[in-house]
């Protein structure tokens, strides 16, 4: 009974990130001027602080223990990978890269 709550857990904590991720990469960028491409990648898509965080908090909710914290730290992993995922595709490099992921990942 266990494993099904934390598979169940672990599927909607995935389906979230999944639709947060979609809706950060559905919106069109808006346009810019050929001079600044870079920048304008790297404020196309601002991530909303601790976003991510609430949402792996929540999907632990039900769980108590051990458990719930295993769950935060996958939730959270795979929430900064979502994020550097974000930034690769955004083309974000060097000390802005970690910034934004930092920020994205909450």
């Amino acid at each position: 009974m266990k494993h099904l709550i934390v598979a169940l857990v672990s599927a909607g904590s995935l389906l979230v990130s999944v639709a947060a991720f979609a809706q950060s990469t559905a919106a069109p960028a808006p346009a810019a001027p050929a001079a600044a491409p870079a920048q304008a990648s790297t404020s196309a898509a601002v991530p909303v602080p601790g976003a991510k965080r609430a949402a792996c908090q929540s999907a632990a909710k039900a769980l108590k223990g051990q458990e719930r914290h295993d769950q935060m730290q996958l939730c959270m992993a795979q929430a900064h990978l979502d994020c550097l995922k974000q930034a690769i595709d955004q083309k974000i490099v060097g000390p802005q890269r970690k910034d934004f992921v930092k920020s994205c990942a909450g």
